[in-house]
């Protein structure tokens, strides 16, 4: 019989925020909720209570009080929360005013800067001054194209305390990856850096920061952060707009403001991938987006004032949105710019142990990767002060879950994470108070009324089906940019089933509570008419030793499709017709025979996003011929070539 892999202790679930937020429920509705399941339950049937009672669990500060909690009427979209209420978001990530640190900021080549809450107010009331001097007031765009670093959390702080909406990629967008979303935003301000670091490699940015800027003639205002270029100097950027270096920008001190603004005003606009046309403007509100985020850290992360929190991310990724928000627990929070594999591979396990880090998070690739170099951390290390570990950016193997067991730490909260730009949060996550399964994600979110539906929209269990989530929930996007009348922002998430949000994931409700993710919708396998998630197969193929990744597509052929295996191998190894045999082996005896596929094709690169995500579809485009309409989206969009025209597809 399965076991699971963690279980928490009694005295531990006694003493996490997850448990105390459940007796304190009990006790002021006068409830006897005996679990987690019960709780979730509540959390359903009793929406408004629940929103209410994070607000005041977390102390949410409101300017203006709101007259209801939820109005709702019919399906989705069309609910609003906390009606007439106003608040500002970078005060509640600001109400520490002490020497704790705030931001311990960490670069490639060993630099650390670390700021205190003190410090980093400082630092937001100069800037802001700035800005506001800018012209910069609520409803305006400040963008950025920035290192995972403690300058661009500043630039956010001093950003949103004013009312204004943040945007931001990392520094390896290419231009038209850049123009591609802010030319959409119109943004008056712009934070760029000079330069960045990747892989002991330096990286000016001039020439291209110059050719972004020819395309922005409505920017009114450029700050240029001289990282990793400190000779930079403003001369260097030819712009209409007014240029300046960061360092000349402002002076640190005095107490910022702020700015309240309505409940659903916009604070972040994020991107889809932008792998099928141009990226899609994702507009995130205030209320939403902070109450999605305390519930999550402090409840599902059991984030508290004394940890410090980690994850490996660029600013092109949501995650780097979710992670400045641990602030608004008065959390410390560890930031990293550069490879998580220079100059060796346990350098992310160093700084778990430089740093005291409490809760680390990384993909689910840096996991694999991390196995596949022989890393055993467990051995060589101490992480004494680890006690969670997050994965997400696509499914974690059962595999990388034995891994993180057998060689990082036993004792251990593992939390595999699923949810995405989308809603900048998660449907599913962890669960400090459950115990821990094999390839699951521990539990639904609270709040979230996360179902799986077959193609009748008909809820199943134990089977797969697309993932919705039923009832409105607050951190719902507030729709698209440029989308006046709503039109796109429907047809992206409430069409497939009208009135319910369909997420695009292809997943599995399991008989622990939990979900399986198998895979994105769109990239589903279908030989012979049966739907095959990717992440099926991936979990199989990281199996075997020789191979370092691998993607899969159905490839139209003779009537029917069938499945192709493209794989990246080890220095060294050859794709054999020994080892294709042994890579169908190990799928057919662990999935069914219509898992294994037709043609396995070796290949030096697996094109993937800035984030990087694998793109099934854009290579399944490249296969059978036709356009893909956004490589600029694309990290390395070389890749692509090596999908193109080949002749063992073609018999």
């Amino acid at each position: 019989m399965d076991q699971p892999l963690w279980t928490p202790s009694p005295l531990r679930i006694a003493t996490t925020r997850m448990d105390a937020f459940r007796r304190q429920i009990n006790q002021q509705q006068g409830l006897d909720l005996p679990d987690y399941p019960a709780l979730h339950a509540w959390s359903l049937d009793r929406r408004e209570d629940f929103w209410q009672a994070i607000v005041d669990f977390f102390d949410i500060r409101f300017s203006t009080p709101p007259s209801t909690v939820l109005e709702e009427s019919g399906g989705m979209p069309g609910a609003r929360w906390f009606s007439g209420a106003t608040l500002n978001f970078a005060e509640h990530l600001l109400r520490r005013r002490d020497e704790q640190p705030a931001l311990v900021a960490v670069g490639e080549d060993g630099s650390r800067v670390q700021l205190s809450y003190a410090d980093l107010a400082a630092h937001v009331a100069g800037l802001q001054q700035r800005l506001k001097s800018a012209g910069v007031g609520v409803g305006d765009r400040v963008a950025a194209v920035m290192p995972n670093t403690w300058q661009t959390v500043v630039a956010m702080l001093a950003t949103t305390s004013l009312g204004a909406v943040w945007s931001c990629c990392s520094p390896d967008f290419g231009t038209q990856g850049v123009i591609d979303r802010f030319g959409q935003i119109e943004p008056k301000v712009l934070f760029a850096a000079a330069g960045y670091r990747y892989a002991g490699k330096h990286f000016d940015q001039t020439t291209k920061l110059n050719e972004i800027l020819q395309r922005m003639p409505w920017l009114e205002q450029l700050v240029v952060v001289p990282y990793s270029r400190a000779q930079a100097r403003p001369a260097d950027f030819t712009s209409r707009a007014r240029v300046s270096l960061w360092n000349d920008c402002y002076q640190p001190g005095g107490e910022p403001r702020f700015t309240p603004v309505p409940f659903d005003q916009p604070l972040y606009i994020l991107y889809s991938s932008g792998t099928t046309g141009v990226p899609k403007c994702i507009v995130h509100g205030v209320g939403g987006t902070l109450l999605q985020h305390v519930k999550e850290h402090g409840l599902h992360c059991d984030l508290t004032a004394n940890d410090r929190l980690f994850y490996f991310t660029t600013c092109g990724w949501m995650m780097w949105n979710w992670l400045v928000s641990g602030l608004a627990l008065g959390a410390t929070l560890v930031l990293f710019d550069g490879s998580p594999f220079h100059p060796h591979a346990e350098r992310l396990m160093d700084l778990i142990d430089a740093e005291d880090i409490s809760i680390f998070g990384a993909s689910a690739k840096y996991l694999a990767a991390l196995e596949k170099v022989g890393a055993k951390p467990r051995r060589s290390h101490r992480l004494e002060h680890l006690k969670a570990l997050l994965s997400t950016g696509s499914p974690l193997s059962h595999e990388s879950f034995e891994y993180v067991y057998r060689d990082i730490k036993e004792e251990l909260c593992l939390s595999s994470i699923s949810g995405g730009t989308d809603i900048i949060s998660c449907f599913a996550l962890g669960n400090p108070v459950l115990p821990v399964w094999r390839g699951e994600l521990q539990c639904k979110g609270l709040g979230m009324d996360v179902q799986v539906w077959n193609v009748d929209g008909k809820r199943v269990l134990g089977e797969k089906g697309e993932l919705v989530c039923a009832r409105h929930f607050p951190c719902m996007p507030l729709g698209f940019w440029n989308d006046p009348d709503g039109a796109k922002f429907k047809a992206a998430y409430f069409e497939t089933f009208p009135g319910v949000w369909a997420h695009g994931d292809y997943a599995e409700e399991t008989a622990h509570g939990g979900l399986v993710i198998h895979g994105r919708s769109d990239a589903v396998l279908n030989p012979g008419g049966v739907r095959i998630g990717t992440a099926e197969i991936y979990r199989q193929v990281e199996k075997v030793e020789q191979v370092l990744e691998s993607i899969a597509i159905g490839q139209e052929w003779d009537g029917d499709v069938r499945v192709v295996l493209f794989v990246r191998l080890r220095d060294g190894v050859a794709l054999d017709d020994s080892l294709r045999e042994r890579i169908r082996q190990v799928i057919r005896a662990n999935t069914t025979t219509r898992h294994v596929p037709a043609k396995i094709i070796a290949v030096a690169d697996i094109p993937r996003t800035l984030s990087g995500k694998i793109v099934e579809l854009a290579v399944r485009n490249v296969v059978h011929g036709r356009p893909v309409k956004n490589t600029d989206a694309l990290a390395n969009p070389q890749a692509l070539e090596l999908f193109r025209d080949l002749d063992e597809l073609k018999r």
